[in-house]
C-alpha cells in the first residue's frame, strides 16, 4: 500500500473540508449566531492537518485498486468524525456520538435524525447539515478529482470505490474532465431547483437547504413539521419531479448535453425507473383513496411519496407510517429498491435489480435447455460474469448486514417493525423507517450502540459495502511503497 500517497490525496480531502466548512459560517455571521464559533476549532485543525499532509506530492504516486477503496472508506470516516465537531460544539447535540450519527446521516445522504425540534437549532447548523448531504450526494471525492490533479489510472480508482452502481466508466477520455461534468450538471439542477422554490414562495434560506437535500437525495428539513410546514401544493411538486430527476443516472443528462438522444430513449434503467414509479403512484394512490378526501389528494401523496421513497430523500409530506399496511409495505419494497446507479439516490438501485431479476430467469433456461449458450443483457450490452458475481455477492452481504444488524438492534427496547425498518432505512439511506421510526419521529430512543451500528450502517449502504470493509482488511495494510 503506498501509504504516502494515501495520506496525500486524505489531505486534500480534510483541507477541502476545511474550506466546505465555510459557507455554514457565513450564514452564522449573518444571523449573527454565537453558535458559530463552533466551526472555528474544526476548521483550524482540518486545514492544518490538510495542509500538512497535502503540501508536497510524494515521489511514488502510483495507487491501484485497493488503495482507492481504502482511501473512500477512510476518506468518509474522517470527514463524518471532523464534521460532526461543529454539531457536537454548538451544544445542539447532548453528546459526540448523536452529534456523529447526524453528520454520517449527512454526508451518506440518509436523512435519519436524533432531533425532535429543529426549529430550535441555529440557522448554521441547520446549513451545515443540508450542505452536508448536497457534498455527499455525487461524493466528495469526484469534487476533490474535478479539482486536483491525478492521472486517469489513479482518478477511475477513485470513483469506482465512490460512484454507486454495478458498473462505472467514462463519460469523456479523461476522468477529470467527466467529474467536472457530473459536477456541473449537478450544481446547475441545484441552482434551477432553489430558483423554483423561491418562485413558489419559500424563503432564501429554505429554498437554499432544501435544494441541498433534494439534490442529494437526503432529505434534512429545517422545520420540524418537515415539507408539510408549508402546505403548498406546488412546492410539494417541484420537490418530488427534482427528487426523480436526481435519482436518475447522470451519465444520461450528459448524453442530453451532446444531443444524444437515443441512449436516453434506449435505457433499460430509465424504462423499469419510470415503470416502478409510476405503477407505484397508481397503487399507493389506491390504496390512500379511501382516507383522503378526493382523488386529487390522494394522487398528490402517493406520487409525492413514492418519488421520496424511491429516491432514498425520506421527505414526507403525511406521517405514512399511519398508512394502510399495504401502502407501508411498497414504500419498503421501494426503500430497498432505489434509484438509478450513478445518480445521487440509495438503495440496491434498479439495474442491479434487473440484473439479479435476469440472472434469475437466465439460471432457469439453464436448467430447462442445459445445452442452450445464455447471455444476460443490460442497456443492450452481454454482461459479463464477473459484473454478474459482483452484483450477485453485494446482494448476499446486503442480505446478511440486515439481518445481523437487525439481530444487534433488538438487544434496545423497540419492535421488530421499527428495527427491521430503522435498518433497512439507514442501510438504504433513506432516512425515516416505520413504527418508532417513521416520518414523525427521530432515532434519539436508540442506545449509543445502536447509533454507532446504523451510523456503520449508512457508510456501508453509500460507498455499496466493499469499500469501508476493505479497510478493516489486515492485508490492505501491507506497504508496498
Amino acid at each position: 500500500m503506498n501509504r504516502r500517497m494515501i495520506l496525500y490525496i486524505l489531505g486534500r480531502i480534510l483541507f477541502v473540508e476545511a474550506i466546505l466548512m465555510l459557507p455554514s459560517v457565513l450564514v452564522g455571521i449573518l444571523y449573527s449566531e454565537k453558535e458559530t464559533s463552533s466551526f472555528f476549532v474544526p476548521l483550524i485543525i482540518l486545514a492544518l492537518v490538510g495542509g500538512f499532509l497535502g503540501f508536497k506530492k510524494p515521489k511514488n504516486t502510483a495507487i491501484y485498486a485497493r488503495d482507492g477503496f481504502f482511501i473512500v472508506a477512510a476518506a468518509w470516516l474522517l470527514m463524518s468524525l471532523a464534521g460532526a465537531l461543529p454539531l457536537f460544539i454548538s451544544g445542539s447535540y447532548p453528546t459526540y456520538i448523536d452529534a456523529f450519527f447526524e453528520i454520517v446521516s449527512g454526508f451518506s445522504t440518509t436523512g435519519a435524525s436524533v432531533l425532535t425540534n429543529l426549529d430550535a437549532v441555529p440557522h448554521c447548523i441547520l446549513f451545515w447539515r443540508a450542505f452536508s448531504q448536497w457534498v455527499g450526494g455525487m461524493g466528495v471525492l469526484v469534487f476533490v478529482l474535478a479539482i486536483m490533479p491525478l492521472s486517469d489510472d489513479r482518478s477511475l480508482c477513485l470513483m469506482r470505490a465512490e460512484v454507486p452502481g454495478p458498473i462505472v466508466g467514462k463519460l469523456v477520455p479523461r476522468m477529470r474532465d467527466t467529474a467536472k461534468i457530473l459536477y456541473a450538471v449537478y450544481a446547475a439542477m441545484t441552482v434551477l431547483l432553489a430558483i423554483l422554490l423561491l418562485c413558489g414562495g419559500m424563503p432564501l434560506f429554505d429554498s437554499l437547504c432544501h435544494s441541498f437535500s433534494t439534490a442529494g437525495t437526503g432529505g434534512f428539513s429545517i422545520k420540524t413539521e418537515g415539507i408539510s410546514f408549508y402546505h403548498s401544493t406546488y412546492i410539494d411538486m417541484v420537490l418530488a419531479v427534482f427528487m426523480l430527476l436526481f435519482g436518475i443516472n447522470f451519465n444520461l443528462y450528459y448524453f442530453l448535453l451532446i444531443k444524444r438522444f437515443r441512449d436516453v430513449f434506449r435505457s433499460e434503467e430509465l424504462r423499469w425507473y419510470i415503470l416502478i414509479v409510476i405503477g407505484s403512484t397508481l397503487a399507493i394512490a389506491t390504496n390512500l383513496y379511501s382516507t383522503m378526501q378526493n382523488v386529487g389528494e390522494s394522487l398528490h401523496h402517493a406520487f409525492f411519496q413514492a418519488s421520496t421513497t424511491i429516491t432514498t430523500t425520506g421527505y414526507s409530506t403525511f406521517d405514512f407510517a399511519l398508512a394502510p399496511q399495504f401502502t407501508q409495505h411498497l414504500l419498503l419494497l421501494l426503500m430497498i429498491s432505489g434509484g438509478c446507479a450513478g445518480s445521487t439516490a440509495g438503495g440496491l438501485k434498479v439495474s442491479r435489480i434487473i440484473l439479479l431479476i435476469k440472472t434469475f430467469f437466465q439460471e432457469l433456461r439453464r436448467l430447462l435447455h442445459p445445452r442452450a449458450v445464455t447471455t444476460v443483457r443490460l442497456e443492450g450490452k452481454s454482461i459479463d460474469s464477473a459484473t454478474i458475481r459482483s452484483a450477485l455477492t453485494y446482494f448476499s452481504a446486503y442480505i446478511l448486514i440486515i439481518c445481523i444488524s437487525t439481530l444487534l438492534l433488538s438487544l434496545d427496547r423497540f419492535d421488530l417493525v421499527t428495527n427491521l425498518s430503522a435498518e433497512i432505512s439507514c442501510f438504504n439511506n433513506i432516512g425515516p423507517g416505520l413504527s418508532a421510526v417513521g416520518p414523525m419521529s427521530s432515532f434519539g430512543g436508540y442506545s449509543p450502540f445502536s447509533k454507532l451500528l446504523l451510523s456503520f450502517n449508512m457508510l456501508l449502504g453509500r460507498l455499496e459495502i466493499m469499500p469501508l470493509l476493505i479497510l478493516f482488511t489486515p492485508n490492505v495494510w501491507r506497504k508496498y511503497s
